[in-house]
């Protein structure tokens, strides 16, 4: 009797119908099994399926049985940890409603059935600010690619006017850079590359670059632009919102109770000093930028620029000019 389509894939089915629809609570009866086997047009005997279950066993799929069935026990990825995927997809601005309801189905794939309901229940996109432009994930995707290999990207980038219509930069044409890294900053995807109308890095929002191609160009070495054993990483740390200015190390005075704020900004291996009972000091590079005095403004005179007198001298311009 000639063998049907599917039938040397039965194991593959099996494992497939397991892992989409059993866990702990809900274990799959052998009847179900073959029920499901025979709706794919494969015919099976008991004896046959629990040979299935015993290669797929050897192999490392983690099943077990019990009284009312087989189930899979643990999978790649454990339900909490699924969980947090779906809350960092569902939080990021910079993926799109459709994009991040396309990336969750996918996650949820990842669960049974039964726990990708409890997914989706935790899903609230709807309602929170999301990016605008779908290309972002292709754009992003380029761009690591245009890393790796070292090679410069043309691209055109643009912002937009009271109409909500975008309106491009350069008038129109195409800026030409030596991509080194993306990172997240504010919830937003930025691109750290050298443009060369500028001595040091520029950055650009991802979501407002377009027309995205890679050249046939090497990009300009980033040490021959910032100097021997430079850090992108490390030059990121000390930058407010991709906001860049002259860097500085600055001494800042906080009360005590701010010890989780400069730990949030700037890590925990952030050197500290006690200055008294109730205020401590830090020393940190940074650039000097607006974006860096509104932090500082944030916490309403918590925080003190103590030293350097430029830097107090540009904080104090920076009040002055709220104040107007």
């Amino acid at each position: 009797m000639a063998k049907m389509p599917h039938q040397k894939m039965k194991a593959l089915y099996v494992m497939d119908y397991l892992m989409r629809n059993t866990d702990e609570e809900h274990p799959a009866p052998m009847r179900e099994i073959i029920a499901y086997l025979e709706s794919c047009g494969i015919s099976a005997e008991r004896k046959s399926i629990y040979s299935d279950i015993e290669g797929l066993q050897l192999f490392g799929v983690d099943i077990l049985s019990c009284p009312k069935g087989y189930y899979v026990v643990s999978r790649e990825f454990e339900l909490p940890e699924l969980k947090m995927l779906v809350d960092c997809v569902s939080a990021s601005k910079f993926i799109t409603e459709k994009k991040s309801k396309s990336l969750i189905k996918k996650i949820e794939a990842l669960a049974s059935r039964h726990e990708a309901g409890k997914l989706q229940r935790q899903v609230y996109i709807a309602d929170r600010m999301k990016a605008a432009n779908e290309d972002i994930y292709r754009s992003v995707d380029t761009l690591s690619e245009a890393i790796n290999e070292k090679r410069k990207v043309s691209f055109r980038y643009f912002e937009y006017d009271l109409d909500k219509k975008r309106k491009y930069r350069n008038g129109g044409n195409e800026y030409v850079v030596s991509p080194y890294s993306l990172t997240v900053s504010d919830e937003n995807y930025y691109l750290i590359s050298h443009y060369p109308k500028h001595n040091d890095l520029t950055h650009f929002r991802v979501d407002r670059m377009s027309d995205i191609k890679i050249i046939d160009e090497i990009s300009t070495d980033v040490d021959f632009v910032m100097g021997e054993n430079f850090s992108v990483g490390e030059y990121s740390k000390k930058l407010f919102s991709m906001y860049s200015g002259e860097n500085k190390r600055v001494e800042i005075v906080c009360e005590n109770a701010m010890m989780n704020s400069v730990i949030d900004r700037f890590g925990k291996a952030v050197f500290v000093t006690k200055v008294d009972d109730g205020h401590f000091k830090v020393h940190v590079d940074v650039d000097l930028s607006p974006t860096f005095f509104a932090w500082i403004f944030t916490f309403g005179g918590k925080m003190k620029i103590s030293a350097p007198e430029e830097a107090k001298a540009q904080f104090q311009s920076f009040l002055e000019k709220f104040m107007e």
